[in-house]
């Protein structure tokens, strides 16, 4: 059954991803979709990307793990914990903010989210081990350009995390594209938080 028709109660983790920690359209958004959740019965965490302190850089790539920071850590235990994970940020320059791209870098790791299959000789495999299998993930994107002419322009601005990143993991993943957000009529944006609410009373 397609996860759009499930309408369980579950365990959603909700990742606001706009490093600003004031008011923004994706912290509005965002705490639409909580209370909805909430009011429905979901049980809900919420992250806020801005709050959490670690260093966003791999300094030594992969060669070296660098130690967690127990917020990084908070948020792995989250994601394991989670039936369901939104997440809410800004389109910068084609792509997701810089420190939740530094998010998924340090956090995203073998034995985490995926384990990569080996031959008996050490050599890798092609294939993967998904080790969030089983869990759906929603990625909400807000432009200041409308979606379809970033799409003819730029191509896929939102591949990287829905395939690269989750996908790899084993998330199911949907998107709610949209944009222009700064200059959106209001008739719009009601339009977008009568969706939001949806989304969030359902645990889509």
């Amino acid at each position: 059954m397609s996860f759009f028709k499930d309408h369980t109660k579950k365990k959603i983790c909700i990742l606001l991803a706009h490093p600003d920690q004031g008011a923004t359209n994706c912290g509005e958004l965002a705490l639409l979709y909580e209370a909805s959740a909430q009011a429905a019965g979901h049980e809900v965490r919420r992250i806020n990307l801005g709050d959490l302190h670690f260093d966003p850089i791999l300094h030594l790539g992969y060669k070296t793990i660098q130690e967690l920071e127990p917020d990084l850590k908070n948020f792995q235990d989250t994601v394991r914990w989670c039936e369901h994970l939104v997440i809410f940020y800004p389109n910068w320059w084609g792509t997701m903010p810089a420190l939740l791209k530094g998010l998924f870098d340090r956090s995203w790791l073998p034995g985490f989210a995926f384990r990569m299959r080996k031959r008996k000789d050490g050599t890798q495999k092609l294939f993967w081990d998904k080790l969030l299998r089983g869990r759906t993930a929603r990625v909400v994107v807000l432009s200041g350009t409308h979606p379809l002419l970033i799409w003819l322009n730029f191509g896929d601005y939102t591949n990287e995390i829905g395939r690269s990143i989750l996908w790899f993991a084993g998330f199911k993943v949907k998107f709610s594209r949209m944009g222009p957000s700064e200059k959106a009529p209001q008739w719009l944006w009601n339009t977008w938080r009568s969706r939001i609410a949806r989304l969030g009373s359902r645990g889509e």
